[in-house]
């Protein structure tokens, strides 16, 4: 027996609403782009960020969420609409001010990404070459403020595929032992 192959289900799953200001989910295709400490580009579809103490949007392991967004630091209100635009009410001003735009990455072969752990992915030669985007352009998702994507694992299918493939194990197992006892028996019979 051994492994024949790993898949990853690159699949939306369910959307979570948590109220917070900088978690973000994407409903559709796409990843956000995200610069490692190293200088690497990486990809991901968990959106639950927060503010560094410079005020840039970072991830929770204080990485850059591309571009580099700066959120004022009189501001008394963050919003993020469909599109990605992210609007910061400053407390001295009537209207709120742009600080800049998320976008979103697809690739054409997405399980192709190789994962680096945490989330986050990187391009390969089998993913292809990212395309960038703006949120709600087409073949691109849109971005809901205050949610955050959940599992996309279905669980009761995973027991169900497990318990079908325990099944075929232990039954090539009772064939191979049951053949192993007829040559048993016919070794003894010569």
């Amino acid at each position: 027996v051994k492994l024949s192959a790993v898949y990853r289900i690159m699949q939306q799953g369910n959307l979570a609403s948590t109220g917070n200001t900088y978690d973000v989910a994407i409903q559709g295709k796409g990843l956000f782009k995200i610069t490692l400490p190293s200088g690497e580009t990486a990809y991901t579809r968990a959106g639950s960020f927060q503010l560094s103490p410079e005020g840039s949007v970072v991830t929770t392991d204080g990485y850059t969420v591309d571009p580099g967004l700066t959120v004022p630091e009189d501001t008394i209100a963050v919003t993020i609409n469909s599109s990605g635009e992210v609007l910061a009410k400053v407390s001295s001003q009537i209207t709120p001010t742009n600080v800049g735009q998320l976008t979103l990455v697809t690739f054409p072969n997405e399980g192709g990404l190789e994962a680096i752990g945490d989330n986050l992915f990187l391009e390969t030669p089998a993913s292809g070459a990212a395309t960038e985007g703006l949120p709600g352009q087409p073949g691109f998702g849109t971005i809901l403020q205050g949610y955050v994507e959940t599992s996309n694992v279905n669980a009761v299918e995973e027991i169900t595929n497990l318990i079908t493939a325990q099944r075929a194990y232990e039954m090539l197992a009772k064939v191979i032992e049951t053949a192993d006892e007829m040559s048993a028996t016919a070794s003894q019979l010569s």
